[in-house]
C-alpha cells in the first residue's frame, strides 16, 4: 500500500494546480447553473463570471439560468454558455485587459463544435451537443451520479491531469462525458441500477434483444472473462482479463460494452484514497488469433482515455505469444502514449512478482494465492432496499443538501476577497463535508445500486468495506467531525459560504 498521496491529488496540489482546480470548479459550477455569489471579483451575471485567477466564462441563457439565487437579467443570449479563452494562467491578466478594453477573449461553443486537432474521441462536438440538448440540472445531476463515494476534487482533478491542466479541455471531456453516461452507455440508470439481477430477468425477456443482450452479459460474468481480486504492491485493486475466453461473434457488440462498463464501475467501488487507480492484468496464455477482437479493444480505450481518465494505474500483458506481437504494434498505435507507458509485458512469475507480492498472483498465473473465480448468481431479495423508496428519497434529499453544502463551500473558496487563512478555513470545511458525501454515499448505496458477485462473496461488505483476503479494510472511513457524520448535527451554511 503505497505510503503518500501521489502528486495532482486533493491534498497533494501545488498552488498553481489548486488555481487550475478553482477555474475548473467556477467553470463546471457555471454549466451546471449553480449560482455565483456577487463579490468583487467573482460574480454570475448576465456578463457571465470572472474565475478568481482572471478567466472569463460567460454566461447561459437566461431560460436555462439556475433555479435559484440567480443574478442576471431576462436577456437571452444567443449562447447556452461560453468558455474562456485558449490562453490560460501565464496571459491570464492580458486577457482581463483585452476584456476591458472592449476585446473578446472568450472561446464560444460553436468553436468548439468543430474537433481540434487532438480531439481523439469528437469530444468537442459532444460537449456542444449535450450544452444543446441537456439542462444545466441534468448535467449536474450526472456529475454529482458519477462523483459516489470519490472525492468532488479527485473526479475534477482526474480531468484536468489527464488534460495537461489544460481548464478548457477538460471541462471539454467533463461534459462530454456526463452526456456518454447519460444517453449512449445509460451507466447510472440502468447499468448499476438494474445489473446483474436486472439481466437475468431481462434473458427471460419477450423482447429478443433485450433477452439476448442480457443473455450475452450474463454469460460473460459466469465465466469469468474478466473479474476483480486482490491488490498489487502499490495497493491498486486487480482486474484479470482471461483472453482466452473471448471468441468474436460469440456475445453482442451491446453486452460486451456494457459489460465492460459494468466491470469499470465495479472496480470504481473498490477504489479509496490514496489509492486512486486499478490495475489490469490480461492474462494472455493459450491465446489464439480467435481470441482476437479489435472493436473491444478499442472501446475499451476510448472508455480509458475519454471517459475514465487517469483511471489505470498499470496495464500487464502476461504471457503474450509471438503472434500477438504484430497485433500490439497496432494497438499501440491507437494509445495515448501516456497510456501506453504504462503498459509493460511479463513473460513468467517472477517479472509478475515486479508488480505484485507473490501472496496476491493466482495459482493459475503460478503465484501462491489458491483463490479462484465462481461466479454467485443473484440471490431473491438481494436489493429489496431498492424498492424502499421512502428510504431512498430520505438518503437522496440529504445527499442533495450535503451536495448543496459542498457547492456553497466551493464558491466561497473561489471568491477572490478571502484572506489566506479564510480560504484555508473554507478548504478544511470542504475537506468535512466531502467526507461526509463518502460516507453518506454508502448509507445510500444498497438503494441505487444493485448487488454484484462482489457483494455477494463478501468482498464488498456494508458501508464500503473491503475483504479480498480475510481482512477487512473500510474504504468509507471518514476523517471529518464525528457531529456532522452522525448525522444528529448538520451544519448551517455560514456565513462565509455565501457571502
Amino acid at each position: 500500500m503505497p505510503s503518500a498521496t501521489l502528486p495532482g491529488r486533493p491534498g497533494t496540489l501545488t498552488a498553481e494546480q489548486e488555481a487550475r482546480l478553482q477555474d475548473m470548479w467556477l467553470a463546471t459550477l457555471n454549466v451546471f447553473g449553480v449560482s455565483t455569489h456577487d463579490g468583487p471579483e467573482t460574480r454570475s451575471s448576465a456578463d457571465g463570471a470572472r474565475t478568481p485567477n482572471g478567466i472569463h466564462t460567460p454566461p447561459m441563457q437566461s431560460a436555462q439560468r439556475p433555479r435559484t439565487n440567480t443574478v442576471g437579467s431576462n436577456k437571452r443570449n444567443k449562447r447556452r454558455i461560453s468558455l474562456f479563452g485558449r490562453k490560460q494562467r501565464a496571459d491570464a491578466h492580458d486577457e482581463e485587459d483585452a476584456g476591458s478594453e472592449g476585446g473578446d477573449a472568450t472561446h464560444r461553443t460553436d468553436d468548439l463544435s468543430t474537433p481540434e486537432v487532438d480531439d481523439k474521441y469528437g469530444q468537442s462536438k459532444d460537449f456542444a451537443h449535450a450544452l444543446a440538448s441537456q439542462s444545466p440540472e441534468n448535467l449536474r445531476h450526472a456529475f454529482w451520479s458519477m462523483v459516489k463515494h470519490d472525492h468532488p476534487d479527485g473526479l475534477l482533478l482526474r480531468f484536468l491531469r489527464a488534460r495537461k491542466w489544460d481548464v478548457q479541455k477538460a471541462l471539454v471531456m467533463l461534459i462530454s462525458t456526463m452526456h456518454w453516461r447519460m444517453e449512449e452507455m445509460h451507466v447510472d440508470d440502468d447499468i448499476i441500477r438494474n445489473g446483474e439481477g436486472g439481466a437475468v430477468k431481462g434473458a427471460n425477456s419477450a423482447d429478443t434483444v433485450i433477452k439476448e443482450e442480457a443473455y450475452d452479459f450474463m454469460a460473460q460474468l459466469r465465466m469469468g472473462k474478466s473479474f476483480l481480486h486482490g491488490t498489487d504492491k502499490e495497493g491498486r485493486p486487480m482486474c484479470f482479463v482471461r483472453v482466452r475466453l473471448h471468441r468474436q461473434g460469440e456475445q453482442s457488440e451491446a453486452s460486451l460494452e456494457k459489460y465492460t462498463v459494468y466491470v469499470i464501475e465495479t472496480a470504481r467501488m473498490l477504489l479509496a484514497p490514496p489509492v486512486d487507480t486499478a490495475a489490469v492484468i490480461f492474462d494472455m496464455s493459450h491465446f489464439s488469433m480467435a481470441n482476437m477482437d479489435y472493436g473491444p479493444v478499442r472501446f475499451m480505450i476510448k472508455c480509458f482515455e475519454a471517459n475514465y481518465p487517469e483511471s489505470l494505474g498499470v496495464v500487464l500483458v502476461h504471457k503474450s505469444p509471438w503472434v500477438f506481437h504484430g497485433i500490439w504494434n497496432i494497438i499501440k498505435g491507437w494509445l495515448d502514449p501516456i497510456v501506453a507507458g504504462k503498459v509493460h509485458f511479463t513473460k513468467n512469475v517472477e517479472e509478475l512478482e515486479h508488480f505484485v507480492s507473490r501472496s496476491h498472483i493466482l495459482k493459475e498465473l503460478g503465484g501462491d494465492d489458491d483463490w479462484t473465480y465462481e461466479y454467485m448468481e443473484p440471490k431473491s431479495g438481494e436489493n429489496h432496499r431498492m424498492s424502499d423508496d421512502a428510504t431512498k428519497t430520505r438518503l437522496l434529499s440529504e445527499r442533495e443538501s450535503t451536495v448543496q453544502d459542498f457547492e456553497k463551500a466551493t464558491l466561497a473558496w473561489l471568491s477572490s476577497n478571502k484572506t489566506m487563512e479564510d480560504r484555508k478555513s473554507l478548504q478544511e470545511r470542504r475537506e468535512t463535508i466531502a467526507a461526509y458525501l463518502r460516507d453518506g454515499y454508502w448509507q445510500l448505496d444498497p438503494y441505487i445500486r444493485a448487488r454484484t458477485v462482489y457483494d455477494r462473496t463478501g468482498i464488498i461488505k456494508e458501508g464500503g468495506r473491503l475483504d479480498f483476503y480475510g481482512m477487512s479494510t473500510h474504504i468509507a472511513k471518514a476523517e471529518a467531525d464525528s457531529t456532522y457524520l452522525s448525522g444528529t448535527s448538520r451544519p448551517e451554511p455560514r456565513a462565509d459560504d455565501v457571502d
